[in-house]
């Protein structure tokens, strides 16, 4: 059986190892002149490449259609993953969130593993090599390559990935063979993405990186998401672990109108806490200019920007502060206000949502209902998760889902 597999990233080396090692002759047309480009930026470098939590916490972090999922997360478990990277000689770490990293911290260490996978099972790899269209006649699979060419094949895998870094060649070619073979494509926009904030003094604190601070979103009075962790601000607004998670629940709606960002600067205290907090330093500094005194409470670069946000004079003494300016400072510690204009774009986004509708597709197998021996497989399908490792156990299930039925 010839099995051609499209895309050369994640899910598209781990199905065509899977699939070689069940006996399939596999050729994988990379578009790039590598393999793994976005793996190999993925998690900074270090390549997040699961997470060593339990089922109920991996499916409860894919925010996109995570029933579809609930059989090739089974199939193929984030023990499996780590099983397969370590008895091919990668030896792994579990961090902080039980986030799975290569004991090196060096993504290309994962992909020189999956690479040695790959030659060993027999796969061929034919690299600058973008696949220009999908047909199907007389059950045969043709696909048109770069000069002319053409390749036949019984069965197919689109692991195209989505229109995240683009540069990486994630631009959107596997929606254009969905909708070409008559499969329905949900509308895409980025996810796990920084936010563009409208306040101009968040270009102030461009580099400063928060550690434990809680957001909340909101659209209206309605609260879209709320989240405990690190934030960094940039020079256009606001990123980070907790960012990314929020953009990833509300990414859709930010687009759509102007969402509010609330962040509370010291939730350890509750608003009672604080004041006491406030009152002690306050009355310690009783003599000394405001803009002094509150550098008590924040980083050097944050603590002008929350002096001029408090309306309270840099130069006023402590002692003359009253007490409507004392109870508006700590309102702006609890809850700093900040506008959420919209996401960043593709060029920013870490995944993205929508993609292959899983109507379309059978999730035990990720075969395509209407067009058999066509398959959908990681990022290019409408599920996506939160950071952590999740969106690339998506890759690899599917991909084992569709090697283990096409064999």
């Amino acid at each position: 059986m010839n099995l051609a597999v499209i895309g050369g990233g994640a899910a598209g080396m781990m199905a065509s190892v899977l699939a070689a090692r069940k006996g399939a002759r596999v050729d994988l047309y990379e578009r790039n002149e590598k393999t793994g480009k976005k793996l190999y930026i993925t998690g900074k470098g270090r390549c997040n490449l699961t997470n060593a939590c339990d089922m109920e916490e991996l499916l409860g972090s894919v925010r996109s259609n995570p029933k579809f999922l609930y059989s090739a997360f089974y199939g193929f478990t984030n023990q499996d993953a780590m099983d397969f990277f370590e008895k091919e000689g990668l030896k792994l770490k579990v961090e902080r969130g039980k986030r799975v990293f290569p004991e090196s911290d060096r993504s290309a260490d994962v992909l020189d593993t999956l690479r040695r996978a790959m030659k060993k099972a027999g796969v061929r790899v034919h690299l600058n090599s973008r696949v220009e269209r999908v047909y199907k006649e007389e059950g045969r699979f043709f696909l048109d390559l770069p000069g002319g060419k053409r390749a036949e094949a019984d069965r197919v895998f689109v692991a195209t990935g989505g229109l995240s870094y683009g540069s990486t060649g994630s631009t959107g070619d596997g929606y254009r063979f969905a909708e070409e073979l008559g499969l329905k494509v949900t509308a895409c926009c980025p996810s796990l993405v920084p936010f563009h904030i409208k306040e101009a003094w968040v270009k102030e604190l461009q580099g400063l990186a928060l550690k434990h601070i809680a957001i909340r979103v909101l659209d209206g009075k309605k609260v879209l998401c709320e989240d405990f962790g690190e934030l960094l601000f940039t020079h256009f607004g606001v990123s980070g672990p907790v960012i990314l998670t929020a953009s990833s629940v509300c990414g859709r709606k930010a687009m759509e109108k102007e969402l509010k960002l609330l962040l509370d600067l010291k939730p350890a205290l509750s608003k009672e806490q604080l004041d006491a907090r406030i009152l002690r330093e306050f009355e310690a500094a009783k003599n000394k200019k405001f803009g002094n005194a509150a550098s008590v409470f924040f980083p050097a670069k944050l603590t002008p920007v929350m002096v001029a946000l408090s309306g309270i004079s840099p130069d006023k003494r402590v002692n003359e502060i009253t007490k409507e300016e004392r109870k508006r400072f700590l309102a702006i510690m609890k809850e700093l206000e900040l506008t959420i204009a919209g996401p960043g774009g593709y060029n920013e986004a870490v995944i993205t949502k929508g993609g292959v509708s899983v109507k379309e597709i059978d999730p035990a197998t990720m075969e395509s209902k209407k067009v058999p021996g066509l398959y959908f497989i990681g990022e290019v399908l409408d599920v996506d998760a939160v950071t952590g490792g999740f969106n690339l156990q998506i890759a690899w299930s599917t991909a084992a889902a569709a090697a283990e039925h096409v064999c």
